[in-house]
């Protein structure tokens, strides 16, 4: 089932207003859990950018230099999401920490923190909520992390880890600030920020990895691709399905070529015939199969 942008321009709208809030508390304060916060919010922010970037440029249709489309501009632009919230995220949170613990500074004006943490807790939570949404009913039945796993479609999955990141990272910040103005330990603050590094770089490893898999090329399950082989097969025309190979170009788009091996009463004419009729059977079935190459072949 295709996507919804809502959980992107709900994701933008939210991470845009809560950086420039956060980064604006932290120059009042001196946090530096908060400073990580504001980075970890605007890199969201130009994610959600260069989201609906990859999905406009996907969309392009098919010329001379791209015969096959643009679909996979998606896969790329989300891979390349996924390396800023490593480098730009966890890596700048984690040296922000590192930078606090050498040079402690008590927090200032702590409720200004706790005001804007509980304002990102509020936005961030709605568009969390919005994000798994989208992806429960992308998913259906089909088990949470088996669903990640078998995603074609890269921007639900990333604005829902980025959504849940945001949410524990508010907690950790809140935290952090909390105890260590109990304590009076500043250091308090610092580890907190490193804290949400390591979260950051967590849900990175993830983001990376899924990505990499969709831009390197993946298959349809192997109960789909059965289910084409049983529709070719159940052709009179059809002997047997030799080979087959496929791989999606974009979430709502396969290449398919079925290497089939025909009886061989069957006149050239009558097979080119089943050729047609086996590309019409398999898209009205699995319209996504938008590339589909039918090649006659010898047991």
């Amino acid at each position: 089932m295709s996507s919804s942008k809502t959980p992107i321009y709900t994701a933008l709208a939210a991470n845009l207003g809560i950086a420039i809030t956060k980064l604006a508390a932290a120059l009042f304060t001196g946090s530096s859990a908060m400073v990580s916060e504001g980075i970890h919010s605007l890199v969201d922010t130009s994610n959600e950018v260069l989201l609906l970037l990859g999905i406009s440029r996907s969309q392009k249709p098919a010329d001379e230099k791209r015969p096959f489309g643009y679909g996979r501009e998606l896969y790329f632009w989300s891979f390349v999401v996924s390396l800023l919230f490593f480098a730009m995220g966890g890596g700048f949170s984690i040296y922000e920490g590192i930078e606090h613990l050498r040079n402690p500074e008590q927090v200032k004006n702590p409720i200004w923190n706790y005001a804007v943490l509980a304002i990102a807790f509020i936005f961030d939570g709605l568009s969390f909520i919005t994000a798994m949404k989208e992806f429960n009913r992308q998913r259906g039945t089909t088990p949470f992390w088996q669903a990640v796993r078998e995603s074609k479609d890269p921007t639900t999955f990333v604005v829902l880890f980025e959504d849940a990141a945001d949410v524990i990272g508010i907690l950790i910040a809140f935290t952090g600030i909390l105890i260590g103005q109990l304590l009076h330990n500043p250091y308090l603050d610092g580890i907190a920020s490193v804290l949400i590094g390591l979260l950051l770089t967590a849900v990175a490893i993830v983001l990376v990895r899924e990505s990499r898999s969709l831009l390197m090329g993946e298959t349809p399950d192997a109960a789909e691709l059965n289910e084409v082989v049983k529709i070719v097969e159940s052709n009179p025309a059809v002997n047997k399905v030799v080979k087959h190979l496929s791989n999606y170009l974009a979430p709502e788009e396969v290449i398919i070529a079925i290497k089939v091996n025909f009886k061989r009463d069957i006149s050239s004419q009558n097979v080119t015939k089943a050729i047609e009729q086996l590309r019409s059977d398999i898209q009205e079935k699995y319209p996504h199969y938008k590339q589909l190459f039918i090649e006659p072949a010898e047991l």
